[in-house]
C-alpha cells in the first residue's frame, strides 16, 4: 500500500470486530478472520472502524508501521483507497469482490476502454463500472473523465488511475475484445442486465435486492387495474369452464402437439368468441384482495411474482369475425375489450407489419397481442430485478397462450422483437409507466400448414 496522498476506509457495509484472539473482518456473507496481531495493528483496525483516514494517521494510532496490514486488506478487497491530491479527493476504488491475486498482467499498450464499462451518475456524483469487474471506480474530480480514453492531460495521479483502471478490468485491447467469441457475443447492455439482476459479489444482503417493497411509504403502490380507456367496452362472452375441462385436451397432448404456427388461414379467421375465449382462460382477473393495507394483490390464471401482475394484453386486430379491426386493451377484470385506436393509425399499422419476419412469406397476423408492462406494479415491491422479473412473466404468460391456444386448435407464434416505441404511440401511454415487453401472434391455422 503506497503511501502517497490516499485515505482509506473499510469498504461499504464491511466492520471489523476485535476479538481476544485478533479481529475479524465482516461483510455478510464474506469474512476474514486476522490472528495474532500486534496491538499497534490492532489500535489501526479500531481507527478504521471509526471512518477513513489516511496512512500516516493510520500509523501514528498504531505507534509503527501498518504497511503490511494495510496491503493484506487492500489485497483481500477489504479496502476502500481514494487517491488525492493537494488536499483534493480524486478517485476512490470501491471494492465489492476479491481483487485478482498473483503478478498483474501487462497493460496492453492500445488498452482503452473496455466496452462492457459503463460510466453514469448516481445521487454522489460519477461512477465507473464494469459487470466482471471486482471493484466499481468513484470518480470525484471530473478532469479524470477525459483520462477513461488515452489522454496527454497532465493530472497528478494519472499514471496510478489508468494502473488501477486497469487492475480493475476496466481497460481491454480493443482488437482483442472483437477477435475473441466470448466477448464478441456478448453486448454491453446483455452482459450488464444478466450481471445486475443475479446474485454475486455486489449483492451480499438483501438490503436493496429482491422483493424489499423499497417504496412502501414513499411511494403509493400503483393499483391493480389500469385506469380505463375511454371508449365503450364491448363484453366479452365467457366460456364454461367445467365443460372446458371434461373435453380439453390432456396436458400431455397439448404440450407435445404445441406448435409455432407461422402460417394462417385468412378465409376461415379467428372469431370474437374464440378471442373471447383465449383471453378469459390465459389472462382474465380472478379477483383482487388487499391483504395489507395499501397493497393490491391479483389472480390470474399464469403465475406473476408477488402476486402483482403488472402485464396488460392489447389485441391488435386485422382480421377476427365479428370485430372491427384495430387496436384494443383487454380489460381483464371486466373480461371486455376498449377500443384504443384505429387499424388505420400510423402506430397500429407498423405494429402489425412489424410481424412480417415472424411469419411465412411476409404476411400480416390475423391477431397479435402485445403485453404490455406497468412496470411501477413490480418496481415498487422488487429492486435491481424488476426487469427481470417482468420478462420471466412474459414467458409464462406466453407458454400460457401457446398451450390454451393447442387447446382450442389455434396457432400461435410468440415474437423475439416488437417495436415498443410504436406501442407507446398508439396506447398512448408514458414509456417509463408502461412499455411492450413481448408479444405473441394468434388465429386460425392454415390446413396442413
Amino acid at each position: 500500500m503506497s503511501s502517497g496522498e490516499t485515505r482509506l476506509a473499510l469498504r461499504a457495509g464491511a466492520t471489523c470486530v476485535i476479538t481476544p484472539a485478533g479481529a475479524v473482518l465482516l461483510n455478510p456473507p464474506q469474512k476474514q478472520k486476522l490472528s495474532g496481531l500486534p496491538r499497534g495493528q490492532l489500535l489501526a483496525l479500531k481507527t478504521l472502524n471509526r471512518g477513513p483516514a489516511t496512512v500516516a494517521e493510520l500509523a501514528t494510532a498504531a505507534g509503527e508501521d501498518v504497511t503490511p496490514l494495510l496491503d493484506r486488506l487492500a489485497g483481500a478487497g477489504w479496502l476502500a483507497v481514494t487517491v488525492r491530491a493537494e488536499g483534493r479527493d480524486l478517485y476512490t476504488v470501491l471494492p465489492f469482490g476479491t481483487p485478482p491475486q498473483g503478478e498483474p498482467v501487462p497493460r496492453p499498450p492500445t488498452a482503452t476502454l473496455s466496452k462492457f464499462a459503463v460510466l453514469h451518475r448516481d445521487a454522489d456524483g460519477f461512477v465507473l463500472e464494469h459487470p466482471l469487474s471486482w471493484c466499481d471506480i468513484r470518480i470525484h474530480d471530473p478532469r479524470f473523465l477525459a483520462l477513461l480514453e488515452p489522454s496527454g492531460l497532465g493530472l497528478p495521479a494519472a499514471d496510478r488511475f489508468r494502473a488501477d483502471l486497469h487492475r480493475g478490468g476496466f481497460l481491454a485491447d480493443p482488437a482483442a475484445e472483437e477477435q475473441a467469441f466470448t466477448s464478441r457475443s456478448w453486448s454491453a447492455p446483455d452482459l450488464w442486465f444478466h450481471r445486475r439482476s443475479t446474485l454475486g459479489e455486489r449483492v451480499v444482503t438483501w438490503e436493496h435486492f429482491g422483493p424489499t417493497k423499497w417504496a412502501k411509504g414513499q411511494f403509493p403502490q400503483p393499483p391493480a387495474r389500469k385506469p380505463g380507456y375511454p371508449a365503450d367496452p364491448i363484453p366479452l362472452p365467457r366460456p364454461d369452464l367445467a365443460a372446458l375441462r371434461a373435453a380439453d385436451p390432456t396436458l400431455t397432448a397439448v404440450l407435445e402437439d404445441r406448435v409455432s404456427t407461422r402460417a394462417f388461414d385468412d378465409a376461415a379467421p379467428i372469431t370474437l368468441g374464440q378471442l373471447a375465449e383465449l383471453l378469459f382462460r390465459t389472462a382474465r382477473s380472478r379477483g383482487v384482495r388487499s391483504e395489507v393495507p395499501g397493497e393490491e394483490l391479483v389472480s390470474k390464471p399464469y403465475p406473476s411474482g408477488g402476486s402483482v401482475y403488472e402485464l396488460e394484453l392489447y389485441p391488435v386486430v386485422r382480421n377476427v369475425a365479428g370485430l372491427a379491426p384495430g387496436m384494443y386493451h383487454y380489460d381483464a377484470h371486466e373480461h371486455a375489450l376498449r377500443p384504443i385506436a384505429e387499424a388505420a393509425s400510423p402506430a397500429v399499422s407498423t405494429l402489425v407489419k412489424s410481424t412480417s419476419a415472424t411469419l411465412a412469406d411476409g404476411a400480416e397476423p390475423q391477431v397479435l397481442l402485445v403485453l404490455g408492462a406497468r412496470t411501477g406494479r413490480v418496481m415498487w415491491t422488487y429492486e435491481q430485478v424488476s426487469y427481470a422479473v417482468i420478462l420471466k412473466h412474459v414467458g409464462v404468460l406466453m407458454q400460457t397462450v401457446y398451450l390454451a391456444a393447442t387447446a382450442m386448435g389455434l396457432g400461435a407464434c410468440a415474437q423475439g422483437f416488437g417495436d415498443t416505441a410504436a406501442f407507446v404511440r398508439a396506447a398512448g401511454v408514458d414509456e417509463l409507466e408502461e412499455c411492450s415487453v413481448g408479444s405473441i401472434i394468434v388465429g386460425t391455422p392454415l390446413p396442413g400448414g
